[in-house]
C-alpha cells in the first residue's frame, strides 16, 4: 500500500489529510497503469461532463456499473474497495464507473439518487438503478451475478483467494491509522514492518508517504507556491514547495524542482536538496517512470 492529491473539504477535521492520502495512494497506483500513465480500463472516474461518452456509449458495447457515491464519507470506502475488487475480476466482462457525487451535485441530481452509495447499471444505452447502500461483499456478488444473468453477460468468476498471501498485521494496521489521520501509529507500524521485512516496498513506500503527510498537513499551498517563485535559491522553501507539489499530484514538476535546486547549490544545501529528492522517489515505486527519469537527470545534475 501506498500512502495512492487534490484538496477539497477534511476527511479527518480541520487539517486536510484525506485528500493528501488518496492523492498518494494515487501516485503509487501509477505503476500498475503503466508508462502511460492511464487508468485502469475496468473502472472509470466520470464527471459531468464526461457520463455521456463514459457511460451511455461505452454502454452500447459492454455493460456498466454506476457507483454514486462520495469519496471522503468513511462508510462507504470499504464498499468502493470491493466494487473495484470485482470489478477487475470482471477483467472487462463490465466496467465499473464511479461518480463523486459532492464533487458533482448536478449529476447527483439527475440521478435522483436518495444514498449513498446507490448503483445503477448502464446497457445498451439505457441506465436503470439496482440498489442503495453499501451491501455486503457476499450480498454484492450475489446483486451483481443475478443482474448479469438476466443480461446474459458471463461475468468472470470471483478470484480463489485461498492461494493469495494474508495481509500482514503491520501493514494492516498502518492503513487502519493512515485512515483515521493516526500518523504516528501508521509511522510506528511502517517501521515495525520494515525492521522485519527491510525490501517490503509497499512499508517503504507507504512511511515516506507519511512523512509526506507529515510535512504538508500545516502548510498553504498558494502561499509557499507563490513565495518559492519569488526566491529559487530559498532551500527550505523550494523543498516545502516540491512537498506540496507531490502531494497535489505533480510528481514531474515537484521531481524537476529539486533537480534544479541540484544543479544551483554546492555543499551542504545541495546535499540537503538530494537526500530530500530520495526521500521522495521513496513515496513511489522504484520502477515508475517519473522516478527512473529523475534518477537519471539527478545523476546527471550532481556528475
Amino acid at each position: 500500500m501506498a500512502a495512492e492529491f487534490s484538496r477539497p473539504g477534511s476527511l479527518y477535521g480541520a487539517v486536510d489529510l484525506g485528500a493528501r492520502k488518496q492523492a498518494l495512494e494515487a501516485q503509487a497506483r501509477r505503476e500498475a497503469a503503466g508508462p502511460s500513465g492511464a487508468a485502469s480500463a475496468a473502472v472509470i472516474e466520470v464527471t459531468s461532463a464526461t457520463f455521456n461518452a463514459d457511460v451511455v456509449e461505452r454502454s452500447m458495447s459492454v455493460p456498466v456499473i454506476v457507483e454514486a457515491t462520495m469519496r471522503r464519507a468513511e462508510q462507504v470506502q470499504q464498499f468502493s474497495g470491493v466494487m473495484d475488487k470485482l470489478a477487475a475480476e470482471a477483467a472487462g466482462a463490465w466496467l465499473l464507473a464511479r461518480v463523486d457525487v459532492e464533487a458533482e451535485p448536478q449529476l447527483a441530481q439527475a440521478l435522483r439518487m436518495r444514498a449513498v452509495p446507490t448503483v445503477y447499471l448502464a446497457f445498451q444505452g439505457q441506465l436503470m438503478p439496482l440498489f442503495e447502500g453499501p451491501l455486503p461483499e457476499a450480498q454484492l456478488r450475489q446483486a451483481l451475478s443475478q443482474v448479469f444473468e438476466q443480461l446474459g453477460v458471463e461475468a468472470a468468476a470471483p478470484a480463489d483467494e485461498s492461494d493469495e498471501p494474508p495481509v500482514d498485521p503491520e501493514l494492516l494496521r498502518a492503513e487502519q491509522a493512515v485512515e483515521k489521520g493516526d500518523l504516528d501509529a501508521a509511522a510506528a507500524a511502517y517501521q515495525r514492518l520494515l525492521a522485519r521485512s527491510p525490501g517490503d516496498e509497499g512499508a517503504k513506500i507507504g512511511l515516506a508517504g507519511v512523512g509526506l503527510l507529515r510535512r504538508t498537513m500545516d502548510l498553504d499551498e498558494a502561499d509557499v507556491l507563490g513565495r518559492a517563485a519569488d526566491a529559487s535559491d530559498d532551500v527550505d522553501l523550494q523543498l516545502q514547495a516540491a512537498d506540496l507539489e507531490m502531494v497535489s499530484g505533480r510528481v514531474d514538476e515537484a521531481f524537476d524542482r529539486l533537480i534544479g535546486l541540484v544543479r544551483r547549490t554546492r555543499g551542504a544545501d545541495r546535499d540537503q536538496v538530494r537526500v530530500h529528492l530520495l526521500g521522495l522517489f521513496d513515496a513511489l515505486p522504484a520502477d515508475d517512470p517519473s522516478v527512473v527519469r529523475s534518477r537519471r537527470a539527478l545523476a546527471n545534475a550532481l556528475f
